[in-house]
């Protein structure tokens, strides 16, 4: 299980907030119009690296500081928001980051990554690939790898949920993307620490729903394949302990099509003049796809991440 105590939460916070302020929650009545339903949107894509992965990272490379003040430099695999996070908290604690990242991956991800400070490696033709090397250098280069998810990791991102869940208590479902299963974990931890019964609902591509598949299943299925636009959900073996917490506390696990992550970042910046990358648009996908089973309720969607390319935008605006 990945979930965290209300006391990591808490000690999450407290280092958190020494980097960034809250993000706010806002009802959007356009979106609510869209929706039939009342609309809360909880904008991480407003966190100083535009996605709530810098929580984690922040968080994560604290402690690590802490317990062990010799290290030198940590490394992981991104597709873009994770290696942010672990650039910018890299940099103000004053170590290295060395980001692998699969070949073709989002370009100004990439820069961005290289403006906090971060030493990039291009390896393989997925996440998995470029995963599966960071672990590999590692040992090799006596870097502490960063894992995909770790209760430190999950405990500073829960804390956009902790934030969320305080400011609209009597939310009746929360819509979540799926990656690597840090958000989720973090959010369900958040409910939990509150004492509250939201349900939580996941959202994964239908081009890399290893996710929904293993949910089905009940066990761990991984795909082939992850190909799919919204790159901060392009995953196709799930994380285990992340599985577990999933089976235990998700209401359902919601496929949206490429299509319709297309159209929901669309309605984003139509509706709210927001940008959300696919990942954070596949919330807002997954409500309008059940719409009808959501008429009149309260609901929270979790706009994880502001962080698009601008071809990718281009085709969204000439879409719509």
């Amino acid at each position: 299980m990945t979930l965290v105590s209300e006391e990591d939460l808490s000690a999450a916070a407290r280092v958190v907030y020494q980097h960034m302020s809250p993000t706010t929650q806002i009802s959007w009545p356009l979106l609510s119009q869209r929706s039939g339903c009342e609309v809360w949107v909880k904008h991480e894509n407003h966190t100083p690296i535009g996605a709530f992965k810098v929580r984690g990272g922040l968080n994560y490379l604290t402690r690590l500081r802490q317990t062990q003040p010799c290290i030198g430099g940590v490394i992981s695999a991104t597709r873009g928001n994770h290696g942010q996070s672990l650039a910018l908290a890299a940099a103000r604690l004053g170590l290295r980051a060395v980001i692998v990242v699969p070949r073709g991956n989002n370009p100004e991800k990439n820069a961005a990554m290289r403006a906090f400070g971060a030493h990039l490696i291009e390896h393989g033709d997925d996440f998995q690939a470029a995963y599966d090397q960071a672990m590999n250098l590692a040992i090799t280069e006596g870097l502490h790898p960063v894992r995909a998810i770790h209760a430190d990791l999950v405990a500073g991102v829960g804390t956009y949920g902790m934030e969320l869940f305080q400011a609209v208590p009597d939310l009746d479902t929360v819509y979540v993307a799926i990656g690597q299963g840090s958000g989720i974990c973090g959010l369900m931890s958040a409910r939990r620490a509150l004492g509250l019964s939201t349900r939580i609902v996941g959202v994964v591509a239908e081009q890399a729903d290893c996710y929904a598949q293993s949910f089905e299943a009940g066990q761990a299925i991984s795909t082939e394949s992850a190909d799919t636009l919204a790159d901060g959900v392009a995953c196709r073996i799930p994380d285990p302990a992340a599985l577990e917490s999933i089976l235990d506390g998700v209401a359902r696990i919601v496929r949206v099509s490429e299509a319709e992550i297309l159209a929901a970042m669309g309605h984003m910046f139509t509706d709210t003049h927001n940008l959300a990358e696919g990942a954070g648009a596949a919330s807002l996908a997954a409500l309008l796809k059940e719409k009808d089973r959501m008429q009149g309720r309260k609901v929270g969607l979790i706009l994880t991440g502001g962080n698009v390319d601008k071809t990718l935008m281009a085709r969204v605006l000439e879409g719509a």
